[in-house]
């Protein structure tokens, strides 16, 4: 099913968590952007186009800065995030420019999602950016974004992004190979469900945990980021962006994941 959804889409969102662009050591993962790049470059130049949705901002400060890590307060964390962008998007600029591609920087808060001439101006941006070939890098504007920081919403964001340019696919990266009847970290019989066509009925089979180590969003927000994205006609995908070669390998159905269907 993944690799139908991605072969008949040309225009896909991809969002990355926090927890799939660190490390082992909780640092930015560079290598995984690059062979990212070059796996998107290659779906680019087949005729697709790509948006990215990208958390990181505070992993990416916190491998610049490691003496705020054990900082808590959040005027500490807003300005770990104003640092982390920076980085965040040299590394994604990298990442690009060795396969040929320029990227372009996007922030938003939920309130431009609100405001109609805003949300114009957003979707016209996002499509210049894609039709010219350019990565749009998309984040939730953390620094100014107070709810973002404790809760968690670029699941939400990227589904709002994908509906915005009316997208064909919504993937979501994590640090799991998808949506399982229990946690597998904690259950070694947990199955995978590899496709939802009711969401309402898996949300009264399944057991939701709680949060991981950087992204401040479960799997319940990846939920309901699909659900509203399926309600625009937007098929998703929860896929783990860890494993080597992800993009290829779904699209080459090599992967297993879930994928949301209608």
């Amino acid at each position: 099913m993944t690799a139908k959804l991605i072969e008949d889409a040309r225009k896909i969102v991809v969002k990355f968590g926090s927890n799939t662009l660190a490390d082992a050591e909780g640092k930015m993962n560079t290598a995984l952007l690059s062979e990212f790049a070059q796996q998107a470059a290659a779906l680019i130049k087949q005729g697709k186009q790509i948006v990215i949705v990208s958390s990181g901002a505070q992993v990416a400060g916190l491998s610049k800065l490691d003496k705020w890590t054990r900082k808590k307060d959040l005027h500490y964390r807003q300005a770990l995030c104003a640092v982390g962008q920076v980085e965040l998007m040299k590394s994604w600029r990298v990442a690009f420019e060795q396969y040929g591609f320029h990227i372009g920087q996007i922030l938003l808060t939920r309130e431009d999602f609100n405001d109609s001439n805003r949300t114009l101006n957003m979707r016209n941006t996002i499509f210049t950016l894609a039709d010219e070939n350019i990565i749009p890098i998309i984040n939730e504007n953390d620094t100014v974004s107070v709810e973002e920081i404790k809760i968690g919403d670029n699941d939400t964001l990227a589904a709002q992004s994908a509906i915005l340019w009316s997208a064909d696919l919504l993937i979501l990266f994590s640090d799991i190979d998808g949506v399982y009847d229990k946690n597998p970290k904690e259950f070694v019989d947990a199955k995978l469900i590899e496709e939802v066509k009711n969401i309402d009925e898996l949300r009264k089979n399944i057991d939701i945990g709680g949060t991981n180590n950087f992204g401040t969003g479960g799997i319940a927000t990846k939920i309901d980021a699909a659900q509203m994205a399926l309600s625009y006609g937007i098929p998703t995908i929860l896929a783990h962006g860890g494993k080597p070669r992800s993009l290829e390998t779904l699209a080459a159905g090599g992967q297993k994941a879930t994928a949301f269907i209608a």
